[in-house]
């Protein structure tokens, strides 16, 4: 198993990032909240979860390695992949997970996207003796990149949406409205780009949430 990468950052998306080890690429999925603290060109290590099938190996790079374990273990529940585990961390935190397990909060684990009120009944009961109690936090939103070129940042904010499980129209109007609301602080300026593409996925999130 890989337990962890070490090596210098070579690109980074909304979904994935690229780090050269030993003059070998390796590409790892991860969560917006996990690649926004990358930039390329720096050294990054990153816990990983290497994820074996019978036409693909996936390597999954996170933050630290409670984000890999509890990454793991939610997908000991019944229905859950590796897709849907990215989506809960994109979501909520591993601290914000074990919250809503410990207090049996169905509404904040079916603000993920793939996940309904059984669902969310069936990882409180298969869960609760897994995660380990919390030690006090809260759920977090997803937080992408880095600022984007003008005229590409609605379609990368919108592929990272809709890569976490969001149906394409639900994403787009979530991020029409964000972007049009003033108080959400991400309106575009007068050459239609945002301030920072980061504060968009995470309004959209937000925007999601509620009407999720």
């Amino acid at each position: 198993m890989i337990a962890s990468v070490r090596g210098r950052v070579a690109a980074v998306r909304l979904d994935s990032v690229v780090i050269e080890v030993g003059g070998v690429g390796l590409k790892l999925l991860a969560t917006p909240a996990t690649v926004a603290e990358l930039r390329p060109g720096q050294e990054a290590e990153l816990a990983t979860s290497l994820v074996v099938r019978e036409d693909s190996l996936t390597l999954f790079g996170f933050a630290d390695p409670d984000e890999r374990d509890v990454f793991e273990i939610v997908q000991t529940v019944s229905g859950i992949g590796t897709r849907l585990a990215l989506a809960m961390l994109a979501v909520h935190t591993p601290e914000g997970l074990r919250l809503a397990v410990a207090q049996q909060d169905l509404t904040a684990l079916t603000k993920v996207p793939g996940i309904g009120r059984k669902g969310a009944q069936r990882i409180v009961l298969e869960l609760t003796d897994k995660l380990g109690a919390p030690s006090g936090g809260a759920t977090a939103a997803a937080q992408p990149v880095k600022p984007a070129a003008q005229g590409a940042w609605r379609d990368q904010v919108l592929d990272a949406l809709t890569g976490l499980g969001w149906p394409a129209k639900a994403a787009s109007d979530a991020v029409d409205k964000v972007v049009a609301a003033p108080e959400s602080g991400v309106a575009v300026d007068e050459n239609g780009t945002p301030p920072d593409m980061a504060q968009v996925l995470r309004a959209a999130l937000r925007q999601l949430g509620r009407t999720g």
